[in-house]
């Protein structure tokens, strides 16, 4: 019998079919996977299993019985748990008070919490996961995959049946999805069924057992990993064949564009040079907290270095905001693209635009039919998924919301491009459409800095490499020499 089992179920909203008669088995021990692009309804899916929607038909049976969680708390309580790319902790409490949150241990006579069973039975359950974190620790003074693993361990403690998880890697470094992928093999070892959202291939085929492909809401495919290949699975998801992800020819780079010397911003990097040149795509690796966002908030104007200098073109220029980096001709895709990049209450056509308005705006008064017809065009090119240009950002994916930052740089044609973490939260198909682009910005002469946690996005697209560790760049690495295993060694210390 499997733990869990879907039957016809289907679930719209306002007159929009996400969800068309899903059919699904997850076994106990298994680790299941969903994939397919943004918007083929995973995370519609997810929420359905873990109570935060009801379907609008078909039956869900979870250990045999038919379920209809009206709540996630109901969910929670049946044994189905979510662990979600934000985490649902308290930030200034400690772990062992957020591991035991609602089932503190209590004195034997008293009704007072036993504040030393509960640090005790803490660390107990961390160090069946292998974990070394303090249980006396504040969360808000843990590392962000120290904090998923707090996550976790809080699920495992109240022993869950079934794990829900949802892009989980998406802010981790490849050492820290190793240790996360540790504790779902600890899971699955328990009998704990697990359904896994990534859009990275490479984890869902080294992490889970079958995967079932998901297309416009349909189910197309429940297949065993073990049988199949990536190549397989893209042409799955995508309804098509894909000749292949990376197709950068070599290419001589052209005059510089950017460079930086012995640049300094205390506490984050140090003495950082290099050079960037038209028509090179450059990669800049890493762990989480190596400085490489730091510093290219830095080269934009978004933080002030101590030290160093900035040229462009040749000559140096003093950038203290990111209007000074603009007018100089870059452009920047940050990492966080809710805080730093998307209005979120404006419309696509809008965020589109923005960095374009001198151009779309001809006068005081906004050119509508010129900012429409920009806005369209990146909506075609870029196959960004919305109801039309003036839907609201806040209520689209975030892979569309990704798009939309990168349509605002390409219309505004820069010279330089910085992109970090171009494809985080993208589905397979877009980030074949992100990486030919940038070929074809490179071609054209752009000169492209990009910061990627995905090792092969390095590796396939990148002229050159530059790796960073504890604020310092330690590594220069010519195409011929770009490899996983370089990137991951210079990034986590095993060379000088």
């Amino acid at each position: 019998m499997a733990l869990l089992q879907l039957d016809g179920v289907s679930k719209s909203f306002s007159g929009v079919q996400a969800l068309h008669g899903i059919n699904l088995t997850v076994e106990a021990g298994e680790v299941h996977a969903l994939i397919g692009e943004n918007g083929a309804g995973k995370s519609t899916l997810i929420k359905l299993l873990g109570g935060v929607y009801t379907p609008d038909e078909g039956t869900i049976r979870f250990n045999g019985e038919a379920v209809h969680y009206s709540s996630p708390h109901e969910a929670k309580l049946a044994g189905i748990h979510t662990l979600y790319q934000e985490f649902n902790l308290l930030p200034q409490q400690t772990v062992a008070e957020n591991i035991f949150l609602g089932s503190e241990p209590h004195t034997r006579f008293l009704p007072l919490i036993d504040w030393n069973k509960m640090r005790s039975q803490a660390r107990d359950i961390l160090a069946m996961l292998g974990l070394t974190i303090d249980p006396n620790q504040r969360v808000c003074y843990l590392s962000v995959a120290e904090q998923q693993m707090v996550e976790l361990a809080k699920m495992m403690h109240a022993q869950p049946r079934l794990l829900l998880m949802d892009e989980p890697t998406a802010s981790l470094s490849q050492r820290e999805v190793n240790a996360l992928f540790a504790l779902i093999r600890h899971a699955r070892q328990r009998g704990i069924g697990i359904v896994y959202i990534s859009h990275r291939l490479n984890e869902i085929m080294d992490i889970a057992d079958r995967a079932t492909v998901l297309r416009d809401g349909r189910r197309v495919i429940t297949v065993r990993v073990g049988e199949t290949t990536p190549e397989q699975l893209i042409r799955l998801m995508l309804g098509k064949a894909v000749n292949s992800r990376f197709s950068r020819p070599a290419r001589i780079p052209g005059p510089e564009m950017l460079r930086v010397e012995n640049l300094t911003r205390r506490a984050a990097f140090q003495n950082v040079s290099f050079e960037l040149h038209a028509g090179e795509i450059v990669g800049l690796a890493g762990l989480v907290g190596s400085g490489r966002t730091a510093l290219v908030r830095a080269i934009f104007g978004l933080d002030m270095p101590d030290s160093g200098t900035i040229y462009v073109e040749q000559r140096p220029v003093s950038i203290r905001t990111p209007r000074d980096a603009v007018n100089l001709g870059m452009g920047l895709l940050p990492e966080d693209r809710h805080e730093q990049a998307l209005l979120l209450d404006m419309s696509t056509r809008e965020n589109i635009s923005l960095a374009k308005l001198g151009q779309a705006h001809s006068s005081p008064i906004i050119d509508m039919q010129s900012e429409q017809a920009l806005a369209d065009r990146y909506i075609r090119k870029l196959r960004i998924k919305t109801p039309s240009a003036d839907a609201k950002t806040r209520f689209l994916s975030g892979g569309t919301q990704q798009k939309i930052v990168l349509s605002r740089w390409l219309a505004a044609h820069p010279r330089i491009l910085i992109f970090d973490e171009p494809t985080r939260g993208i589905d397979v198909g877009a980030k074949i459409e992100i990486y030919r682009m940038m070929g074809e910005l490179a071609a054209q002469g752009i000169a492209i800095l990009m910061i990627s946690s995905e090792l092969p996005e390095i590796v396939g697209l990148c002229d050159r490499a530059l790796v960073m560790r504890s604020g310092r760049l330690i590594m220069t690495l010519n195409r011929e020499h770009i490899t996983e295993e370089a990137l991951l060694s210079g990034a986590m210390g095993d060379s000088a």
